[in-house]
């Protein structure tokens, strides 16, 4: 059912936000640092780990797809609630973790497509 997928979304971003507080906190910041990013990955591993042991079949990953869809809506809607000029006013350490997440991400995505074989050559 479509709801097992919703709660298995629902599970990774609380877990993926209760994460972020904690990484927050241990560099003493009062912030969520990478929750909804740690949610994200968290449901990429999750999701797949079920797929391959054959428990999260169609009718389970279509509330996953739905809110899938959803999910640039979303990301704008919660970035728009938080205080960006805040996060660069806290100096070297909000620019280091954004830059560190874009590339660690940009270097993912190449090591994906190279291991699932869909690397393909653009010239």
């Amino acid at each position: 059912m479509p709801i097992f997928g919703t709660a298995l979304l629902a599970l990774c971003l609380l877990t993926g936000l209760g994460l972020g507080r904690l990484i927050g906190a241990a560099l003493g910041l009062d912030a969520d640092i990478g929750g909804v990013g740690l949610a994200m990955i968290l449901l990429i591993v999750l999701g797949d780990g079920l797929k391959r042991r054959g428990l999260f079949l169609g009718p389970e990953e279509s509330g996953v797809t739905y809110w899938g869809q959803m999910y640039v809506p979303i990301v704008v809607a919660m970035a728009a609630s938080q205080n960006v000029r805040g996060a660069i006013g806290g100096g070297a350490v909000a620019l280091f973790a954004g830059l560190l997440v874009v590339l660690l991400s940009f270097g993912l995505v190449g090591l994906l497509a190279k291991s699932k074989g869909n690397s393909e050559d653009p010239s």
